[in-house]
């Protein structure tokens, strides 16, 4: 667990995700999204100073019935959070990336509701609540960036729900691959090759299906192409093309006898 936070340098999020060249007019956005997320950060580090520390996979940036003091921002890296259901089981809620924050859903209460663990290299930086309400009363861009924040968080929430709840078990695969392609190219990362950082199982516990759902889906988006396997691992996946992914899940969504325009 993260009970102390000290100061150090950036760390890399992992050899998987790197910078990509852009290749079509989608980057156009993907550039602009990588920036603000970039912007975002350069405002926090000159307004708030927060407490840095590089983290690996499998720490713990807080847990559940923690008492709540600080919120958290990842610098890099890749974040799952982990919530246990009624009968004791641990479930998958959310996932954040690069410029994401943690901790918002401890205000309510005075405490974290959930588990926050890291799923590999990165860096996250821990700014206190009271420093950071005060400093929105200096800085209203600051106070806008949090409103962003919470707002994203918000809309993020909304669409896992609507996945979940409308779209067959295949189509929720590939939308997951999407998210998290978009969310890598929003921030400058390549997309054709990924490497999810979650087994087969956790997969399934997030999206509510089983691992061997999972396993079928991937390989039937595979046989069509959405989808490829490198050589080196079942946990890399490649994406030849987003935007094939994107059409399929689209079509998934579209009523019989309805096309899209």
């Amino acid at each position: 667990m993260l009970s102390t936070i000290t100061g150090s340098p950036a760390a890399p999020s992992g050899p998987v995700l790197e910078p990509r060249p852009p290749r079509s007019l989608d980057d156009d956005a993907n550039r602009r999204a990588s920036q603000r997320i970039g912007e975002a950060l350069q405002l926090l580090a000159r307004t708030l100073n927060p407490q840095r520390r590089v983290v690996r996979a499998g720490d713990t940036i807080y847990q559940s019935g923690e008492a709540f003091s600080h919120l958290y921002v990842l610098n890099s890296g890749i974040c799952k959070l982990m919530s246990l259901s009624a009968d004791g089981r641990e479930q998958v809620v959310g996932l954040k990336f690069r410029g994401d924050w943690l901790g918002f859903s401890g205000i309510a209460k005075g405490r974290y509701v959930c588990d926050a663990v890291v799923m590999d290299v990165g860096e996250v930086w821990a700014i206190r609540y009271d420093a950071l309400l005060a400093a929105c009363g200096r800085h209203p861009e600051l106070m806008g960036l949090v409103h962003e924040a919470m707002s994203g968080e918000i809309l993020r929430d909304r669409d896992s729900m609507m996945s979940v709840c409308t779209l067959p078990a295949d189509a929720r695969v590939a939308d997951f691959l999407r998210d998290w392609a978009n969310n890598l190219a929003c921030r400058g990362l390549r997309t054709d090759q990924i490497s999810l950082c979650m087994t087969r199982a956790e997969i399934g516990n997030y999206l509510g299906m089983t691992l061997e759902t999972v396993s079928r889906a991937l390989s039937r988006l595979a046989k069509q192409a959405l989808i490829c396997f490198p050589e080196k691992g079942r946990r890399d996946i490649g994406i030849p093309d987003v935007g094939r992914l994107e059409a399929y899940v689209q079509r998934c969504l579209t009523p019989v006898g309805h096309t899209l325009q």
